[in-house]
């Protein structure tokens, strides 16, 4: 079933992408295995997934422990604690999710421990919910200038959850202020931010994501099943 689903995400992702004039491969999906068992995530591997998402610390740990020989790009795209930033940088290749300068510099002086440069990307709340982690829009740009100064960062891009809808297009707008967010942060030229990463869009509205800049999909539900709750 994981291989069908993944096949059906892979065509709209492609046909999102087509429709609005962009290359396909400019856009990649993360895969999200929080709460999914080890053998879900094989399956996902061997049936094309190059990337995993995860969300907790300690789920992400265990799994890494048994699984760190697949073929397979790792991504902490959950909410991290500055006391946890040791762990993430010693499993993960890009973290989506650090939204205020004190997580950035324990990143770096973690990366720094581990002879690493540990790429992130800046969690923006654009939709400025009080329920939601990341940096208010209007601050972000102060972030990255300060975080770009870090030697064992580096900074690729920006992310955002936006509020839950039914109708994606209600979405929409959040995304493109993340786009147009990415765009003048660019125009400032900070050295060591390259700015190539829009993480947004999620199984319910991801091609409107992709239409609207998205190169990283976060979709959990739609390759591998409804989660368990009752856990």
């Amino acid at each position: 079933m994981i291989k069908e689903n993944l096949e059906i995400i892979q065509h709209r992702m492609i046909t999102a992408a087509k429709a609005c004039g962009r290359n396909p491969e400019d856009v990649r999906l993360v895969a999200v295995s929080k709460t999914m068992p080890k053998e879900k995530l094989v399956a996902a591997v061997d049936a094309g997934v190059q990337t995993l998402g995860e969300n907790y610390v300690q789920e992400a740990r265990e799994k890494f422990n048994d699984l760190y020989t697949l073929p397979v790009s790792w991504h902490f795209i959950g909410h991290l604690q500055s006391n946890k930033a040791k762990y993430v940088v010693k499993i993960f290749d890009l973290i989506h999710s650090v939204d205020t300068l004190k997580l950035a510099r324990e990143i770096d002086k973690q990366a720094k421990k581990n002879n690493k440069i540990q790429d992130i990307l800046i969690q923006v709340n654009i939709s400025e919910e009080s329920t939601k982690s990341g940096a208010r829009a209007e601050k972000t740009l102060e972030i990255v200038q300060d975080a770009g100064l870090l030697e064992n960062v580096a900074i690729k891009g920006l992310m955002t959850m936006p509020p839950f809808f039914n109708a994606p297009e209600r979405v929409r707008p959040f995304f493109k202020a993340l786009r147009e967010l990415r765009s003048q942060i660019r125009e400032a030229a900070i050295p060591n931010v390259s700015m190539e990463e829009l993480s947004m869009g999620m199984t319910g509205d991801f091609e409107v994501a992709i239409q609207e800049g998205a190169t990283l999909v976060r979709i959990g539900t739609a390759i591998f099943g409804e989660r368990d709750t009752s856990q």
